[in-house]
Parts: C-alpha cells; structure tokens; sequence
C-alpha cells in the first residue's frame, strides 16, 4: 500500500467512470462466457461472495434486485455456511485484486458444479484462472492499493452482469456513469471550499459516525472503511433507521460527530435525538435541519449518480486527514 498516492487515484475516478459507461453501453467483456449456464434466466439463484469494500457494493445491488423478486444472495466468503453446490446456482466471486485469501478458499466447493464467475480488476488473478467466466471490473490500476475506483466499479459492472444473468432491470446505465463523473468532477474542483470544514468538523476526540439509508448503505460503510484505512482514525458505518436502535445513545454522553447522506424516510429522527443532544453534523447529497455544513452535487436525487459520487466526501476528509498528520 502507498497512501500517498491515494489522492492521485481519487482524482482519476471522473475519467474512470467516463471510460466505464462506453464499456456498459458497449456491453461487458466476459459475458458471453459468464452466460454459458444451462439454467433458464428465471429459474436461477446467484450467489455473490466478497469481502470489504466489494461486498459493501454487492449488498446494495443484490438489495435492489431481490426488490425486483429475483433471489440474488450475498455472503461474505469467510463464513463457513455456504450454499450447498447445485446446477441452478451461479456463484459470482467478487475480489478487486483476485488474490483475497477467503474468496479464494470459499469458491473451490463451486468449481465443476453450477458457474462460477469471477468479477476482479486482474484478469489474470488466481480468481479468475479458476473461474468458469472472468467479468473485469476495469477500473485502471489503483497506485495507492487502495479500493477506490475498484469499489465503484463493482457497483455498474455487478449490476450489469446480474441483469445479464437473471430477469433483474439493472440500477446503473451509461447516462448514470457520465453522471456521475460529472458530479465527481464538480467535488473534486471544489474540494477546498468544502472538504477543511468537513474534516475539522468530523474530526472528534472519539471518531465519526457516518449515516446512510439502508439503499445507499455502501457510501457509509466506504466512507467508514477509508477513514480507518487511509488515515487510521476510528469511523463506524451506520444505516440511518437502525441509527435510532444501535447509535442514538453515544450522543447522551459523547462528544458525537456525524457525516450524513441524505435521502432516508428516517432522517428526521435520527437527526431529531442528535440536535436534542448537541450533536454536531454535515450532510451530503440534501439540505436537512440543523447541519452546520452542506455539501451538494449535481444529480443527487439520482440514486445511481449518489451512489458513484457521495462517498468521495468521506474519502477526501480521509486524504485529507492523512495529509495533516
């Protein structure tokens, strides 16, 4: 790892998506393969393994199209209870490098039964060698080590190869991805008018808590993930209506700080227990009472361009951090 290249592979995340919505109008590499399964498309379960930051995004879109009644289950690979091996099941491996040792250990019981498809950014990964279908992720090479770009893109390439798959209408489109570098774009050129305050205001005695609706729960945890990784502050990920049954009580006794990505039916109360306690709080993506800092960005209320842009927030409190150490 090289943190300090970590801003250099955030800048590169506009040209990353611009290049992966010519690849998702113009179809994936590795699908034709990864369609090879003698199931019929309605007939099949898909299970998707990952750890990290990859199965943060496969939890988000496996949400989204079991909301479209296809059975689409994530798991992540370490656990000892998997699915048995059986013909009507596509198991997709989801590992950036293709060298993650639990996804490696997990897919062995799936090889010669059912499919196995690998999704990495290293096609020539043990991941993929081992696979019946390799989908590239295509994000470019992270300098840093650090799942950045990777992680968005497992999000669009996930979403597609699961509409490839099954019956499922996918979330992201080649419009979201231009979108959505667009919206990135626009942060990063501002990101010294917004990202000081956001750091110092987030930067408490005793870490940040980061809030996200539960369809958007990967910009939490991501957001999370990075500040604990890039600068090692502590950071927890919380989905916003849970907030009010897990976190609600650090606020009574806690020097409590909150970044939150707006768009919950259960904004209000969790924001309602934190002014009632002085807590102090941005939001990102919405305007909601009571926040000492804003941050918006063009195509917001789209759920698939939020979903690509709102967590830069988090990773450039976590650069910026990193760089005032």
């Amino acid at each position: 790892m090289d943190t300090t290249a970590f801003r250099a592979d955030l800048d590169l995340i506009p040209d990353t998506l611009d290049a992966l919505a010519v690849v998702l109008r113009d179809g994936l590499d590795g699908l034709p393969g990864a369609l090879r399964v003698s199931v019929p498309p309605e007939r099949r379960r898909v299970l998707v393994l990952g750890m990290g930051s990859s199965a943060y995004a496969a939890h988000v879109v496996a949400r989204a199209a079991r909301a479209q009644g296809v059975p689409v289950t994530v798991e992540l690979a370490s656990t000892s209870e998997l699915p048995a091996p059986a013909e009507d099941l596509v198991v997709v491996a989801v590992s950036a490098t293709g060298g993650s040792a639990e996804v490696l250990d997990a897919v062995v019981r799936y090889r010669g039964t059912g499919r196995l498809v690998a999704v990495t950014n290293r096609p020539d990964s043990a991941l993929a060698q081992g696979a019946d279908a390799v989908v590239p992720l295509g994000a470019g090479t992270e300098q840093s080590g650090i799942a950045c770009r990777t992680f968005r893109a497992t999000l669009p390439v996930l979403d597609a190869l699961l509409a490839a798959l099954t019956p499922v209408t996918p979330m992201f489109s080649a419009q979201s991805l231009r979108r959505a570098a667009e919206a990135s774009r626009h942060l990063l050129d501002a990101d010294a008018d917004w990202v000081p305050p956001l750091a110092d205001l987030l930067g408490g005695p005793i870490g940040a808590w980061v809030l996200a609706p539960v369809e958007r729960l990967s910009s939490a945890q991501q957001s999370a993930l990075m500040m604990r990784e890039v600068p090692r502050r502590p950071a927890y990920a919380s989905e916003t209506g849970d907030w009010s049954h897990v976190d609600v009580y650090l606020t009574k006794t806690q020097d409590y700080r909150a970044l939150v990505f707006a768009g919950s039916a259960w904004d209000g109360p969790a924001l309602d227990w934190m002014r009632q306690r002085g807590s102090r709080y941005a939001v990102v993506g919405g305007t909601l009472p009571g926040a000492e800092l804003t941050v918006e960005f063009p195509g917001q209320e789209d759920r698939s361009v939020a979903l690509l842009t709102e967590v830069l927030a988090g990773e450039l409190v976590a650069w910026h951090w990193f760089r005032e150490a």
